[in-house]
């Protein structure tokens, strides 16, 4: 057992439970050993340190962060230094996605259901069938937690940097409420409006690029990167042609689930893509 307390301490100093040599009785984290750890810390950070800057270079400016980027930095920091993380990609056929979209437009014009939309659709879904990854890793407690519902966080670009709203509750909705809310997300997003409570408790994360191995959002398991859909040949029924094509991504954290568990996660994803007629039925 460790106190409340002890884990408030840590937590409030990122020190890792798990890290540390107990001294208690029966192996018991105390105070002593959590304030030792940060005094360690420290230590560290009080080091004096050589610039990185060569005496050549000439330095135009110093930026210095604050605010929400140096929340950003401290963040993506965080996951690369605590994250065991590992990625797996493939090319996707999004020709019928595309299609989808063009039927939604056409057919319910008042749903407003854009391709973010249908890859938030997609993503709940496949989440729901995997759910080791719509979790997260307590290491003070040496647990995997699981949630009920998914907490969706997508990428949007602001004057202020790349936000990631939360669509809470997504498994929740049909597609033309998940599409409501991402733009009314953006929306607050982009006119610097949106509160610090819709930037905070995602499950999972999506992001749109071009390929890449995108970074996890602590203490997010699992982030999806879709590439843009551009025109490239695809062999279908034997003859090769132009289709719509994107690059799926998933980055995961390697403590929730193994390689196959988020191999089945992007083929699912993936073969919604491809064929997302079931999609229909949901909006």
């Amino acid at each position: 057992m460790i106190s409340p307390l002890v884990r408030t301490i840590a937590a409030e100093h990122g020190v890792d439970l798990a890290a540390l040599t107990p001294t208690g009785p029966r192996g018991v984290i105390l105070r002593r050993d959590v304030e030792q750890a940060i005094a360690r810390q420290s230590e560290l950070s009080a080091a004096p340190t050589t610039s990185v800057v060569p005496a050549s270079v000439v330095v135009a400016d110093r930026i210095r962060l604050r605010g929400l980027r140096r929340a950003v930095a401290d963040k993506m920091a965080r996951s690369r230094r605590e994250i065991p993380d590992a990625t797996t990609w493939v090319d996707v056929d999004a020709t019928g996605l595309l299609a989808v979209k063009d039927t939604l437009r056409r057919t319910r014009p008042d749903l407003g259901i854009g391709l973010l939309a249908l890859l938030a659709r997609i993503c709940v879904d496949g989440l729901l069938r995997f759910p080791e990854l719509n979790s997260s890793v307590d290491t003070g407690r040496a647990e995997i937690i699981r949630y009920r519902h998914v907490h969706l966080g997508f990428a949007a670009q602001t004057d202020r940097g790349l936000l990631v709203p939360v669509v809470r509750d997504a498994d929740q909705m049909a597609t033309g409420r998940l599409a409501a809310e991402l733009a009314r997300l953006t929306g607050l997003a982009c006119t610097e409006k949106l509160p610090p409570e819709p930037l905070t408790g995602g499950t999972f994360g999506a992001l749109g690029v071009d390929g890449s191995t995108p970074i996890i959002n602590h203490p997010e398991a699992a982030i999806l990167g879709v590439g843009r859909i551009i025109d490239r040949p695809w062999v279908t029924g034997g003859a090769v042609t132009a289709r719509k094509v994107t690059q799926l991504s998933l980055t995961f954290d390697h403590r929730v689930c193994d390689g196959a568990a988020a191999a089945g996660f992007l083929r699912h994803v993936a073969d919604r893509v491809e064929d997302p007629s079931v999609l229909l039925t949901k909006a």
